[in-house]
């Protein structure tokens, strides 16, 4: 049976895989989730320079690139970031949605996004390019992130950025209270069947360690 998809891909030659869940349980991670997570991390660490692994950085840094936006500096993938946090043993354990976003990012390196479907107040969203001007607060100190030409996920009817590759945005990130929420794995057309395999991994994550109904798929671009 076809699920439909909860995503619009706005974006030429780009796909994202969806996992979205209802009724799970988001408190801190068990020990063994903990255990894979730290498991990922290593193997992450290991692969780090190999010719595979700087294809994928390449890969993904070349899916952001567009217009006026450049991934480097502060402005890289939230994949490289992971994998630098990792090197130097801090991989943080914040609960079950994020440690498994975490975990599935740093054995793909592939970018994830996971927003709290009650905060975001919608269920349909578009990913397109960040228009001039948008922005949005990323973390608790209120720092800002500038969304022109970056690619997002934007609420359906308002069109509200709340997600991008990069960072997302506070105002719908997931807490131990979050029972609905939507995650996005990004990714270029031609890394499809590899963008399928990891959102059909962090189903099964989710599934697993979270519980609730669970529904997935890959959304594709023009």
């Amino acid at each position: 049976m076809t699920v439909p998809s909860p995503l619009v891909m706005e974006v030429p030659g780009a796909c994202a895989g969806w996992v979205r869940v209802k009724g799970c349980r988001n408190g801190p991670s068990p020990e063994a989730l903990v255990q894979e997570l730290e498991q990922a991390a290593a193997e992450a660490v290991t692969r780090n320079g190999t010719p595979w692994a700087e294809d994928r950085r390449a890969v993904v840094r070349n899916l952001l690139r567009h217009g006026n936006y450049r991934p480097t500096g502060r402005a890289k993938p939230a994949s490289e970031y992971l994998l630098r946090v990792a090197a130097e043993g801090q991989v943080p354990r914040i609960n079950v949605l994020a440690d498994l976003n975490n975990l599935v990012s740093l054995r793909t390196l592939l970018p994830i996004s996971i927003v709290d479907l009650d905060r975001a107040r919608e269920d349909m969203f578009r990913v397109r390019h960040g228009r001039p001007g948008e922005r949005y607060v990323f973390n608790p100190s209120g720092q800002v992130l500038d969304l022109e030409d970056l690619i997002l996920v934007a609420t359906w009817g308002e069109d509200h950025a709340i997600a991008t590759p990069v960072k997302d945005s506070q105002a719908t990130k997931t807490d131990a209270g979050t029972s609905r929420a939507l995650a996005v794995i990004y990714g270029p057309g031609d890394l499809e069947a590899e963008v399928r395999d990891a959102t059909r991994m962090l189903a099964a994550g989710i599934a697993c360690h979270g519980g609730g109904a669970v529904t997935w798929g890959v959304a594709r671009g023009p």
